[in-house]
């Protein structure tokens, strides 16, 4: 059972954007809709929040839910390159993402991450992965000759999908290449899950 959600506070300054949150949270808990959530949404948003990065790489968008809560929190200057496979879910996420604001600061391409991460230009301040959980490693190990140092890359679902992101957790824990930790915010009820915040040495 999912839990009921605190609502993303509308002092932000980003009131359509927080709008758009609320409406996603709300059909979250009308049915099946596997967003990072409110808890670690929250964990989310400081990350890009202390990092303050200039180009963010999301793998698996969904709807925009995160994408919309990493806009909040970019610099002027920032911007995000977020993945879908879905053409449909990607769809959805443009719209949400147009109508919470966001349009000139996001874009959304469609296609398989395995085969769009390496058409990418740029380096990346921070990478958001929320996709296929099997292939964590192979979508980090693609997109980690863009990375900065220093970049930090979160991954989702650390707690819930473990045994499939095994290898993934194992690498950047133990390659000597990350500085990595896990981190389980509080949650409403029996829900629990994770994520894993890792820095690039």
């Amino acid at each position: 059972m999912l839990p009921s959600t605190d609502k993303v506070p509308a002092s932000s300054g980003h009131e359509a954007a927080d709008k758009i949150l609320r409406e996603i949270e709300g059909n979250r808990r009308e049915g099946f809709l596997p967003i990072i959530g409110p808890e670690k949404g929250r964990v989310l948003d400081d990350a890009v929040s202390k990092k303050r990065p200039k180009l963010i790489l999301e793998i698996g968008t969904l709807v925009g839910y995160s994408a919309i809560r990493m806009a909040r929190m970019l610099a002027e200057e920032g911007g995000i390159i977020c993945v879908e496979k879905n053409p449909e879910s990607a769809r959805k996420a443009e719209r949400n993402i147009e109508r919470a604001g966001f349009a000139e600061k996001v874009k959304v391409v469609v296609g398989d991450a395995k085969k769009v991460i390496p058409t990418l230009e740029g380096i990346f301040d921070l990478v958001f992965i929320d996709a296929e959980k099997k292939a964590y490693l192979t979508y980090l190990k693609l997109v980690e000759g863009k990375l900065r140092k220093g970049a930090v890359v979160v991954a989702d679902n650390a707690l819930m999908s473990a045994d499939e992101m095994e290898d993934y957790l194992t690498y950047v824990r133990s390659s000597g290449r990350y500085e990595s930790r896990y981190v389980e915010p509080e949650f409403v009820g029996d829900f629990k899950d994770a994520v894993e915040i890792s820095i690039k040495q």
